[in-house]
C-alpha cells in the first residue's frame, strides 16, 4: 500500500499552519480569545463590559469563547491539511477537537458562582516553619548503588537461562 504523496506546496501548508490564528468573541462582546493551530490560547481580551458580570459568568464566557476558537482552529487546520488525506493521528485529533463538548455544555447547567473565602476560613490554617530543618539526608548517608550504570553497560549483554 503506497503512502499518499505530500502536496507540492508542503512548505506553504506548513507556513500557513504556523501562522494560523483564529479569534472568537462572546455573543455580548465581553470576551475575545485567539488560538493558534494547536488550539492553544495566544490572546485573551476582556472588555470593560465584563465588569458588570460575576466572576463565574466571566469564567463561563471565557471557556465558551475559547472552545469556539479551538473548534474554528481545528476546522481551518483540517482544511489546510486536506491534501494529505484524512487518516492518521493528527486528523483524528482534529476530529476530536471539532466534536469536543466541555462538561458544562453537556448538562446545560449554569456554572455555580464561586463563593469567596472569608478571613475566618484562613485563620485556622497552620503552616509549619521548616526553614531551620535540614534540607534532607546528606550525600554521605545515602547508600551507594551496588553497581554503577557504567559498570553495568561495560559488562555487555547478559543472558539468564530463566528468561
Amino acid at each position: 500500500m503506497s503512502q499518499p504523496k505530500p502536496p507540492a506546496d508542503r512548505q506553504a501548508m506548513v507556513e500557513a499552519l504556523a501562522a494560523l490564528s483564529i479569534e472568537a468573541t462572546s455573543p455580548d462582546g465581553a470576551v475575545s480569545v485567539s488560538v493558534n493551530t494547536d488550539g492553544v490560547m495566544t490572546r485573551l481580551r476582556v472588555s470593560d463590559s465584563a465588569s458588570r458580570m460575576s466572576p463565574a459568568e466571566i469564567a463561563d464566557a471565557v471557556m465558551r469563547t475559547y472552545q469556539e476558537a479551538q473548534q474554528g482552529s481545528a476546522k481551518r487546520s483540517a482544511e489546510l491539511m486536506a491534501p494529505l488525506g484524512n487518516a492518521g493521528y493528527i486528523t483524528d485529533r482534529l476530529r476530536w477537537r471539532l466534536g469536543f463538548t466541555p462538561s458544562y455544555q453537556d448538562t446545560g447547567e449554569k456554572p455555580s458562582p464561586v463563593s469567596p473565602r472569608t478571613p475566618a476560613d484562613t485563620e485556622n490554617v497552620v503552616l509549619k516553619d521548616r526553614s531551620e530543618e535540614p534540607a534532607g539526608p546528606d550525600q554521605d548517608e545515602q547508600p551507594a548503588p551496588a553497581e554503577s550504570d557504567d559498570q553495568y553497560y561495560e559488562q555487555g549483554l547478559r543472558y539468564n537461562p530463566s528468561w
